[in-house]
């Protein structure tokens, strides 16, 4: 039995990496006794953990099902909770719509707007609130095709909504979840229906309108999409160039090899993501008995992936522990694998490329004050990085 990782004490959530770094060296999956999970510590295990089709996301309704309606409809209809056929289908049709070129067009537009924010928040900003929220709801709402006067609703929604997976929640947070699924599948189903009517050249009217021969997404299935891309899109990227660029400036070396070398952002943006992975934990259950490194998970048991601790495996990455913005190469875990990789990835890795070139454009960057941490741990978070910084 484990009793070294607790999910609620403040130093750990605070910095994770040595009580993950001790878990994996003991073994590389173990039972952890409060919560009856087993937790896959190692970069093989956890891989394995993604992509070992007899462990899946099978949703159960939460109970009492009436008072939760509003998380289980988004969660029912939605492909990271389902498995294949039904997993198979929902994303088949959501690929299609997402993949009509929708995400490299927006590529010199996420750009300009990045620049654009970063102009406009002057010499001492906060990088979340000035440019990292900002940006992530611009290019994901801009996807979509909501509306300019609305944008300013979605971080909310999402923030609320995300708390749900925390290891721990209160009531307070929960009803909060519920209010936010319900407002937000009423956007979405309203917008819906507008561009069913008067189609734009976005993706909730491809969503509405894309088919595999005679099959279609449901009202509660592009409902459901449509919120899963908002939620997953903007909360990774945000918390990606978050805890990315407060370790590129705790190594200052590094942060002036990207400058000296802009041909470095891309991989500096792969090791963002390694170092200061932004989803910690990701949960599957076994459909059938299934071993993973070793160890028997019974048919119902749960097993995480602890993507923290696989991205800083010694087996796998060089000096886990050194941050390198020329790492590669650097097969991290961040994005997922196997069947659930995330299907947002290409837009992430063009905002967070974006939003770390805007930065380099400055002279100099420094913090202001020290970043504040998100008392979370499934995702990892900053809730403030205020930096200083004279614009060129």
């Amino acid at each position: 039995m484990l009793r070294v990782i607790d999910f609620e004490d403040p130093e750990f959530i605070r910095d994770p990496y040595p009580a993950l770094g001790r878990l994996r060296s003991q073994a590389p999956v173990s039972l952890h006794e409060k919560s009856g999970m087993w937790l896959a510590a190692s970069h093989a295990a956890a891989d394995a953990v993604l992509r070992d089709r007899k462990l899946g996301r099978f949703w159960r309704d939460r109970e009492p099902s009436e008072w939760w309606e509003p998380f289980n409809l988004l969660h029912r209809n939605q492909m990271m909770e389902n498995e294949p056929p039904d997993h198979t289908r929902l994303r088949s049709l959501v690929a299609k719509a997402f993949g009509r070129g929708h995400v490299e067009r927006l590529r010199p537009a996420v750009r300009a707007e990045a620049t654009a924010l970063l102009a406009a928040a002057g010499g001492e900003f906060d990088l979340l609130a000035d440019l990292a929220e900002p940006l992530a709801v611009t290019v994901i709402a801009e996807l979509l095709g909501v509306p300019v006067a609305d944008r300013h609703r979605l971080r909310p929604w999402s923030a609320a909504i995300v708390r749900m997976y925390e290891v721990s929640r209160t009531r307070a947070s929960e009803e909060a979840a519920l209010d936010a699924c319900l407002d937000f599948a009423d956007y979405v189903r309203t917008l819906a229906a507008q561009r069913a009517r008067d189609p734009q050249d976005d993706l909730i009217s491809h969503l509405v309108s894309v088919r595999d021969g005679t099959d279609r997404l449901s009202g509660d299935e592009l409902v459901a999409s449509a919120i899963l891309l908002l939620n997953a899109g903007h909360e990774a990227s945000v918390n990606a160039l978050g805890g990315g660029m407060v370790a590129l400036l705790r190594h200052p070396a590094e942060l002036a090899r990207l400058r000296a070398d802009r041909a470095l952002v891309p991989t500096a943006v792969e090791e963002m993501i390694r170092y200061d992975s932004p989803l910690h934990m990701f949960v599957r259950t076994a459909a059938a008995p299934v071993t993973v490194a070793g160890v028997t998970i019974p048919e119902g048991g749960q097993i995480a992936a602890l993507l923290g601790a696989a991205n800083r495996d010694p087996a796998v990455f060089a000096d886990p522990d050194t941050f390198d913005v020329a790492r590669d190469p650097n097969p991290h875990l961040g994005f997922g694998a196997g069947l659930h990789f995330c299907l947002g990835a290409p837009l992430a890795r063009i905002e967070l490329q974006a939003g770390l070139s805007a930065l380099l454009d400055r002279p100099t960057l420094a913090f202001a004050a020290e970043p504040v941490h998100r008392p979370t741990f499934v995702l990892r978070a900053f809730t403030a990085v205020r930096l200083t910084s004279p614009p060129r």
